[in-house]
């Protein structure tokens, strides 16, 4: 068995020591700055004393400790904090034997706080001369360190268990990743921030619900132990609000968490944020003019500008969608003509002729769903809206009255991806229970993703709903295409992963 000191055990020793000469970091309660460090280097020139007049001139800050150098009798660190970092300059005439002891106990990773003017080093640095300092935590564990230049250390991180898993080094880590992280929640809130301002109000339906509707997803079971009752995580949130329209609130929207007992892959996460939105007394038309509104909003607002690039691609949300008939689309892609898509049986002959299986295909909305999604959708890189889907596959969009067998819904999609989906929403009770019994019918024959049928929703439709438009939009798939993200775990600060029995150290 080695005899040698773990990093760990190194560091533990620094923590008592520290504790027997006065600095427990742990037992500071706050260190109050006066300045974030961009705002120091950006506002140099204004807050840097005069000459004679570094006492009377001095700033707080505090940081993480991400580099740390000795030389004799003074030493240099930089501490970040997060957004940027500063350097310090210690001398231990200034600090005192303890607190200079204290500094040279430190390692990269802890916390500290420090008093003192800002000041050029020789070599043109802007820094801050300490004056006082205190340590304000010890990292126990060492952190992901990159190569060694000029005297410093910087942070890399790159395996991928590590980032996703323990989230907090990736953030200290990974500028990039940081970035996007911190740009999905500026993402979220700018979208919230556009409907306020447009009038909606904002409102919370219940997770826990006894009929999980509102879309084709399997919910996870749970039980309710004070009424003995089973009940289901929400997979969507459009029942409830559809509620709340018929209690005459004409404007609301959410952005809440629903949970689907799905896969894990790039594009899909078991637990994720969805936004939706109703509006009453107006159109499909009008719903995808709110889409576009909303995506140009969010891009200026967190990006600065309209047009975002993402890759290799600049994505223009200044100007208004392209929109395109989905059976044309098809057709133009495919080489499958319209006509072939009016019934289940030569749309599967269609579908076989090219090159496609059909025999899971139970009914000619499923068919051209599928021939949307591999002939069409990944020539979709600019914003777009498809529009006229199927009776079969929307069992909560109204009906279009100059198309028999399709509804009035829309899809919106960027880069190939779908990033919402809207309809003018039924408001007929009798028609939406005939959907809901064909759904009912569909889950009876094994197709466990078909809505329930919901009494409750009925109810409220039958005590008058107004001609609505509503919208669903992923914020996480949001995320990742304003981002340049590639894996939606890259937007999520924690992602459904197995547990890892391994100790951290």
């Amino acid at each position: 068995m080695s005899s040698e000191k773990s990093l760990r055990e190194i560091r533990l020793e620094k923590l008592a020591r520290l504790r027997e000469i006065g600095f427990d970091p742990f037992a500071v309660e706050e260190h109050p700055i006066d300045h974030s460090a961009r705002e120091l280097l950006d506002r140099y020139e204004e807050l840097a004393p005069a000459e004679g007049e570094e006492k009377s001139n001095q700033i707080r800050f505090a940081g993480r400790v991400v580099s740390h150098r000795i030389m004799g009798k003074a030493a240099f660190a930089h501490l970040s904090d997060g957004d940027a970092k500063i350097q310090v300059y210690v001398r231990k005439n200034d600090v005192g034997d303890a607190a200079w002891e204290a500094f040279n106990l430190l390692d990269v990773g802890d916390h500290l706080g420090v008093t003192g003017h800002l000041f050029t080093t020789k070599t043109g640095e802007k820094s801050i001369h300490v004056s006082r300092l205190v340590p304000l935590s010890k990292a126990l564990q060492t952190l992901p360190l990159g190569k060694e230049k000029d005297g410093e250390r910087w942070y890399a991180l790159d395996d991928v268990e590590t980032r996703y898993r323990h989230r907090h080094l990736d953030l200290l880590a990974n500028p990039e990743a940081r970035a996007m992280l911190l740009n999905r929640s500026r993402v979220v809130s700018a979208v919230r921030s556009y409907f306020l301002g447009e009038g909606f109000l904002e409102v919370e339906t219940p997770v826990l619900q006894n009929e999980a509707g509102g879309a084709a997803a399997r919910p996870f079971h749970s039980h309710f132990n004070a009424l003995n009752l089973d009940v289901k995580l929400r997979i969507s949130l459009e029942l409830y609000l559809k509620r709340i329209i018929c209690g005459d609130v004409p404007k609301v929207f959410e952005i809440g968490r629903v949970f689907r007992n799905e896969g894990l892959s790039n594009r899909h996460n078991p637990e994720f944020s969805l936004l939706e939105w109703y509006e009453a007394y107006v159109n499909l038309e009008a719903t995808q003019k709110r889409v576009e509104d909303c995506f140009r909003f969010v891009a200026e607002s967190v990006f600065g500008s309209a047009v975002v690039r993402t890759g290799d691609v600049e994505l223009d949300f200044s100007k208004p969608w392209a929109r395109v008939d989905m059976l044309e689309a098809i057709s133009e892609r495919s080489g499958i003509a319209v006509e072939e898509l009016k019934s289940a049986e030569s749309a599967k002959a269609a579908m076989t002729r090219v090159g496609l299986d059909a025999s899971k295909e139970t009914h000619l909305g499923g068919i051209i769903e599928k021939l949307l999604e591999v002939f069409v959708e990944p020539h979709l890189i600019q914003p777009t809206f498809v529009v006229g889907y199927p009776l079969e596959t929307s069992p909560l969009a109204k009906k279009d009255p100059n198309r028999p067998g399709f509804t009035r819904r829309c899809e919106g999609y960027v880069l190939g991806r779908e990033v919402c989906n809207m309809f003018s929403e039924i408001n007929d009770p009798i028609d939406q229970r005939e959907r809901f019994e064909a759904q009912v019918a569909e889950r009876a024959a094994g197709d466990d993703e078909a809505h329930p049928m919901d009494e409750e929703f009925l109810y409220a439709l039958e005590c008058g709903m107004p001609p609505t438009g509503g919208c669903g939009i992923g914020m996480d798939r949001m995320a990742m295409l304003l981002t340049g993200a590639e894996h939606v775990r890259e937007v999520l600060l924690f992602p459904m992963m197995k547990p890892d029995h391994k100790p951290v150290s």
